[in-house]
């Protein structure tokens, strides 16, 4: 295992963008850089049209200033290959590297992410100029890593796509009568006869081949890695030591396999952007970075965030300040080692002139600006929790989450039982219903080592392959509880149904046989015997050595098993065959934690508004807790707040948005009780 990701400090800042100013400006960024104590910026994302003007001639002389600028005022920095926008030069003259969409249509150059990620000029091109950037500021001191590319994911289906894909697929399948079979080709006249006849799954008369369309997923996302490493070994070629990253992207929209490009990057970094105005943004917060803790196995960074806009639909909201503190702790909790924005300062023009900025429109005489400032000084306050502790894990969970980027792309083919099935939707429901509950929650792969967690959650697996169904089912007789939602192992890794009977490749570790599925209505829902709600989907369930947990109590499936527990070897297997609605998940949810003992961080701060994250250092334990509620509490134990350098062993009260950042004493325990009192002591 690599040694955890651990700078010296936890890193503050953003996106830098000087090429965008008159270098007047430049000096008053530095200003407000030291008045905000940022400590980091990321340059040159975007940057390749001026960084190499024409093909093979390279101009550096303003990135040199702008280096020599942040060396004299003592901020490190994130050195960005721009390999996500290539230039108009590069667009003339190579426009067989422009991606071609499913429907045929070739892009041209006006935009980011452009290119044709298999396009052999592509490819050359982004070697050159990382091995040109790691040349010259390799081994600069301030440099803090290289953040290579930016947001893989531009999918291209034209003849440098369909020439990979097919090398791809000869590697994995070796032979056509393997590929037919695996794609179930029998189908609809579409076994083939020359791996010429294949091509990427472009746009036709009706469906497209499911198990095709995974299979490309799949290459899109190595042939993204393969670009990747590249990159990353021009660097090293050039003697460069520095941690190379590439920055995830969450949450709506998912091109790669996390865990295999984890495993080649020297840091985990994730952009992340909520998808909401209300307060299930905290507990977006905690599912990304759980996710990308997970992915990371120890501390991460948080590469992007915005500072004050959230855009839904079609219009921006704005992000109160402390609520944007809030957030950032709530990333530094889950072990990201810093608290980095898109961008330093707001764009006067361009694509993104709306996209909120540390530094607004309207100068930094701002309540935005001065949110920015209290950051900086808070992470300051803080820094001791960014030293990794000697052993374990930064954060310490018992219970864990599959991911499978897999069971993304599956739930994505057109034509399911319900075109209202979707990975992330249940994945962020599960996870929202253990945030709700106030544990730890971590995410593993397929055949992680799981003997640790006393709770395993399959929200959604549609599609499992053998090695999966071996892993669950050893979990379980060492006695690990699984939970499995439904429409889950119904199919192979190659989405073929396995008959007589669902879920086909689970139906034995279950101890159930479902013999029809039943989707429901968009306005129909059921009610279960436990007093629980569901909607969307329904199952006629027959038991083969399960037990009932909860029936069904309406239509023709009343009295049926909706819910179900089979007991094997020394553990058991519970299976929920609807949608439960939220909160009768969380009261489901709950229950089983209750059951199998596992408690809250903080049991009291449950239900109380306050977010408590425990927090492993060299230095300790570190109690974050942050209030989302609208009444004041007071919150005691034994510790010290080093957001206000205050001992916390008689109270301390957290105002509605305050924060405490607790360097816990021994054996702690808290209580977390409503505040009357007219004058809060914690701000």
């Amino acid at each position: 295992m690599p040694a955890p990701y651990a700078p010296a400090r936890l890193l503050f800042g953003g996106d830098y963008n000087p090429e965008q100013w008159p270098r007047e400006v430049w000096a008053e960024d530095v200003e407000l850089m030291r008045r905000a104590h940022v400590d980091t910026v990321t340059i040159g994302v975007f940057s390749w049209a001026l960084l190499e003007p024409r093909e093979g001639e390279f101009d550096p002389g303003w990135l040199d200033d702008v280096v020599a600028m942040l060396d004299d005022a003592g901020i490190g920095f994130f050195l960005a290959t721009p390999t996500a926008s290539p230039p108009p030069w590069f667009t003339r003259a190579h426009p067989d590297a422009m991606p071609v969409r499913a429907d045929g249509t070739r892009l041209t150059h006006g935009s980011r992410d452009t290119y044709a990620i298999s396009a052999p000029a592509y490819r050359e091109a982004a070697r050159r100029v990382a091995r040109y950037l790691a040349d010259r500021y390799g081994a600069h001191p301030r440099l803090r890593g290289w953040h290579v590319h930016n947001e893989y994911g531009t999918i291209d289906h034209g003849p440098h796509a369909e020439a990979a894909f097919r090398r791809w697929l000869r590697a994995r399948y070796e032979t056509l009568a393997t590929l037919n079979d695996a794609w179930t080709t029998s189908f609809w006249s579409q076994h083939y006869a020359d791996w010429d006849e294949v091509v990427p799954p472009r746009t036709t008369q009706y469906l497209t081949n499911p198990a095709h369309g995974v299979d490309f997923a799949r290459f899109c996302s190595d042939e993204m890695l393969a670009a990747f490493a590249e990159q990353k070994a021009e660097i090293r070629a050039a003697g460069s030591t520095a941690p190379v990253t590439t920055n995830f992207m969450l949450p709506t929209w998912n091109h790669l396999e996390q865990w295999s490009w984890s495993d080649r990057l020297d840091v985990v970094s994730v952009d992340h952007y909520l998808d909401t105005t209300g307060p299930d943004g905290e507990a977006h917060v905690a599912y990304a970075s759980d996710l990308t803790r997970s992915w990371a196995g120890g501390p991460w960074l948080l590469m992007e965030q915005s500072a004050s806009g959230i855009r839904v639909g079609q219009r921006h909201f704005a992000k109160a300040s402390d609520r944007m503190i809030r957030h950032s702790l709530g990333y530094v909790a889950r072990g990201s080692q810093g608290a980095l924005f898109f961008q330093w300062r707001a764009s006067a023009g361009g694509s993104e002139t709306w996209h909120s900025g540390m530094v607004p429109h309207a100068g930094p005489d701002t309540e935005q600006f001065d949110g920015i400032v209290a950051l900086g000084e808070l992470l300051d306050r803080i820094d001791e929790v960014a030293r990794p502790p000697a052993a374990g894990p930064v954060v310490e969970a018992e219970v864990a989450v599959l991911w499978d980027a897999n069971g993304w792309w599956v739930l994505q083919t057109p034509h399911l039982p319900h075109d209202g099935l979707d990975y992330a939707t249940e994945v962020r429901a599960t996870h929202r219903a253990l945030w709700r509950a106030g544990v730890p929650v971590d995410f593993v792969r397929p055949g992680a080592d799981a003997g640790r967690y006393r709770l395993l959650f399959v929200p959604s697996l549609m599609a499992v392959d053998d090695a999966t169904v071996s892993w669950l089912t050893a979990y379980v007789r060492a006695g690990g509880h699984l939970v499995v939602g439904r429409f889950t192992g119904v199919a192979d890794e190659h989405q073929r149904v396995v008959t007589g009977g669902y879920p086909g490749r689970l139906r034995d570790l279950l101890g159930i046989r479902v013999t029809e599925i039943l989707p429901l209505a968009q306005d129909e829902s059921l009610a279960l015997s436990d007093g629980s709600d569901a909607d969307q989907w329904s199952e006629r369930v027959r038991l083969r050595g399960a037990e009932p947990l909860a029936t069904y109590t309406d239509g023709d499936l009343a009295g049926m098993p909706a819910v179900t527990r089979h007991r094997s070897g020394d553990g058991s297997a519970t299976y929920v065959s609807t949608r439960l609605a939220q909160h009768s998940l969380d009261r489901f949810v709950a229950g089983l934690l209750d059951a199998h003992g596992v408690r809250a961080v903080v049991p009291e701060a449950v239900g109380t508004g306050v977010e408590a994250v425990r927090r492993r250092a060299a230095g300790g334990d570190y109690l974050f807790l942050l209030h989302h509620g609208d009444r004041p509490v007071r919150v005691t134990g034994p510790g010290h707040d080093l957001v206000t350098d205050t001992p916390t062993d008689a109270g301390i009260v957290l105002p509605t948005g305050g924060v405490a950042v607790v360097r816990e004493g021994p054996g702690a325990t808290w209580s977390v009780t409503p505040d009357h009192s007219s004058t809060p002591e914690v701000s």
